[in-house]
């Protein structure tokens, strides 16, 4: 007999994740079940490699952990304005690294509505935590069904090692 469910959610910030642990209380044994399952949030890739997450009709934007590696440590971010308009696939700004720039490509069409202002005392959050704190801006979605056109983390994957062969 089930006594009870407890489910607790909580977001592991950055990696796209999210855990529920859910406690099942029998009322005819004395033990608890503790189990966990994770819930890839979706993550979308651009094949300029920008990921962007969707939650509650805002886009997160940054760089994957591929294009990170690539560039080297990151010294400067160049960054739109809150408010400026991207295209999907515009190029919105640069990354600088102590070896090479990189042009940062939106991957919807939207409106800027916060940009990352951490980055600029510390662009090196891109390096070290590319799904977390080093995430570049938010936007809103304007064409959502601009979204179909990006990869999925498997098929990101996948190009990423036809890259390196």
């Amino acid at each position: 007999e089930l006594a009870g469910l407890l489910v607790i959610t909580d977001r592991l910030s950055g990696w796209g994740f999210t855990f529920q642990t859910g406690l099942i209380v029998s009322s005819t044994l004395c033990f608890v079940t503790a189990c966990f399952i994770i819930i890839a949030a979706a993550l979308k890739f651009t094949d300029k490699h920008e990921w962007v997450r969707v939650e509650g009709g805002i886009g997160t934007v940054g760089i994957s952990n591929y294009a990170q590696e690539a560039l080297g440590d990151v010294v400067y971010c160049g960054l739109p304005e809150v408010g400026q308009r991207l295209e999907q696939m515009e190029d919105f700004g640069a990354l600088e690294s102590v070896k090479a720039a990189s042009e940062l490509y939106s991957p919807l069409t939207g409106e800027v509505t916060e940009i990352n202002s951490e980055l600029a005392a510390n662009p090196g959050l891109v390096n070290k935590a590319c799904y977390a704190e080093g995430w570049l801006l938010k936007m809103t979605i304007e064409k959502p069904e601009e979204l179909e056109s990006l990869m999925d983390e498997p098929a990101y994957e996948k190009f990423v090692k036809s890259l390196e062969e």
